[in-house]
């Protein structure tokens, strides 16, 4: 939880952090949960993309720390999973498929269970969906690496706070890494108002 709350923080643009818990609830270990600052109809592609990479954040977090990984992520990774495939499909954010949606489906013969479905396109168009779904979660899983690696001293001293103390809230957490007050950030944002995602704009593009 710890990985994801660090590249949440990190990442321009990204929903920001309401509470981090590690205490179970239901099939979680845990959660990060985020509360957007206004409402909105439509996510945009950088929106969409720098969840895949908060998404990544605890498979991350395993591999740096331990050196090794567990089933924990599987939830993450199954949404980020579910994210790009939707980018690349539903939404037409990919570069290489372009602004066309794949995936029709014909209608279930029986309630929940997806007996019969008609793709509307071929097995090579198949394997390039795929490749971009691939491409777009491992790369984003590459950022992720680069945050975590970039942020090892508040990623240790977060974790073992929550160790702690179990839950935090954001107060809590801006003033354990001593992160910007809110006023300040709006204006650190204010001066790169036009910038989407910084240093990486041109690789996110690429990317999906």
């Amino acid at each position: 939880e710890a990985g994801h709350a660090i590249v949440a923080r990190t990442l321009p643009k990204h929903m920001p952090i309401h509470e981090v818990t590690i205490i179970p609830r239901g099939r979680a270990g845990g959660y990060t949960m985020y509360l957007p600052e206004d409402d909105k109809m439509f996510d945009t592609k950088t929106s969409m993309y720098n969840h895949i990479v908060s998404c990544m954040g605890g498979r991350v977090a395993e591999e740096i720390t331990f050196g090794d990984i567990t089933g924990g992520a599987s939830a993450d990774i199954s949404h980020a999973t579910n994210v790009a495939h939707a980018m690349v499909c539903r939404f037409g954010m990919s570069e290489n498929l372009g602004p066309v949606q794949y995936g029709e489906r014909s209608d279930h013969i029986y309630l929940g269970r997806d007996i019969t479905r008609s793709e509307s396109f071929s097995e090579e168009t198949a394997r390039e969906i795929d490749l971009e779904v691939k491409r777009l979660v491992m790369e984003s899983k590459k950022r992720c690496e680069q945050i975590l690696n970039e942020h090892k001293d508040k990623l240790d001293k977060l974790a073992e706070a929550l160790l702690e103390k179990e839950t935090m809230n954001v107060a809590e957490i801006r003033k354990l890494l001593e992160l910007p007050a809110p006023q300040e950030e709006v204006k650190a944002e204010d001066d790169t108002h036009n910038e989407i995602v910084p240093e990486q704009n041109a690789d996110t593009q690429a990317q999906v």
